[in-house]
């Protein structure tokens, strides 16, 4: 009888058996056991993409607690926000590349201060790496103040983190051609002003973000070092693409890409685990009712799917649920006349910064 290497093999190592027929999406990374990636005493922190968002109800629902370290200042606390400022931990908004967390976290540290920190348009002093707040400073004093407490708060949640998840969310990014800060958001598709003497196209490479991520995971070890790192690839497509290549092709390099790095950075440094909610989302195993009618957002019964996976273990006494948690959806409303107005116009139909790229959305 031959003998060869697969015939000690699980069902999980075989096409046949284990997407073909009988998948479980908990057997990507748990293997049908009752473990959790969460336990019931974490503070967990997120970051990331659009996408990251999704979790922080299913989290806060299932009795966890999620870290929130900034709150509005108080005349604004009752006003709604653009673009999820608020979802996360503290104020940062979508954080899409590591590049763009790493120099955050590095900025709360204060060893690096941008050189293109802040645009000052009609009156309004404007934040570059938040330029979609709805509320934002009036003169250089407040915004000094209102960036120092944001920054502060910043480092309030990724030190007081017992885990930490992060969303891989692009490759493509736009930077300062002066310092390489990178922006949320291409200059001028939100707020700002889009100038090629100033700004510049980047597209990170697997060797580049593995490093950013590196980084950032090891200096916030120096100051916080009982975290755990939870990394996700977004399953969201390229909204748009600055290459020239087709966006699908681009949107495919770019999650191969971050695909890459999470196996690289998961399986290189402790306490760093991949979730795959790219593969549950993307998979061709995946019901075509995943993704909305645009095959681009991810429906609620696909988010429900992933957050149920994650979960396992805090709920594998419960029946698993299909319906997300209920969220109060933000309107956007101006306090500034002329240049609030058109942020606010512009972002009414956008739930990240990304979306802006495209002027038919």
């Amino acid at each position: 009888m031959n003998n060869n290497p697969y015939l000690a093999q699980t069902d999980k190592a075989f096409w046949s058996r284990c997407v073909s027929r009988n998948f479980n999406a908990d057997s990507l990374w748990g293997d049908n056991s009752k473990s959790s990636l969460f336990q019931k005493d974490d503070l967990i922190v997120s970051a990331g993409s659009c996408f990251a968002s999704n979790l922080i109800p299913w989290i806060e629902k299932e009795g966890l607690e999620y870290l929130r370290t900034e709150e509005l200042p108080s005349q604004f606390k009752d006003l709604p926000e653009n673009l999820g400022y608020r979802n996360f931990s503290a104020a940062y908004g979508n954080i899409y590349t590591a590049r763009h967390l790493r120099q955050l976290y590095e900025q709360a540290l204060g060893v690096r201060v941008p050189a293109e920190d802040r645009w000052h348009i009609d009156g309004m002093v404007i934040d570059p790496f938040r330029p979609g707040l709805a509320y934002p400073a009036e003169s250089d004093a407040e915004f000094d103040l209102l960036k120092a407490s944001h920054l502060k708060a910043v480092l309030a949640a990724f030190h007081n983190a017992t885990v930490f998840v992060f969303t891989l969310g692009l490759t493509e990014a736009w930077q300062s051609k002066v310092d390489g800060s990178v922006f949320p958001a291409c200059p001028g598709t939100i707020s700002g002003i889009f100038d090629e003497k100033k700004h510049e196209f980047k597209n990170f490479s697997v060797e580049e973000i593995t490093e950013d991520l590196t980084k950032f995971i090891e200096l916030l070890r120096e100051s916080n070092p009982k975290v755990r790192f939870i990394i996700t690839v977004s399953p969201v497509p390229l909204v748009a693409t600055a290459t020239q290549s087709h966006v699908l092709l681009a949107s495919t390099y770019s999650k191969s890409v971050l695909r890459v790095v999470a196996e690289q950075v998961s399986s290189q440094l402790k306490d760093v685990s991949y979730f795959p909610a790219f593969e549950i989302i993307t998979g061709p195993q995946a019901p075509f009712e995943y993704f909305e009618s645009d095959r681009r957002n991810v429906s609620e019964i696909g988010v429900a799917e992933v957050m149920n996976s994650l979960l396992q273990g805090l709920t594998a006494s419960k029946s698993k649920v299909i319906d997300p948690p209920a969220e109060t959806k933000q309107m956007t409303k101006s306090r500034a006349g002329k240049l609030i107005s058109e942020i606010s116009r512009r972002i009414a139909r956008a739930e990240c910064d990304e979306a802006m790229m495209d002027k038919n959305l």
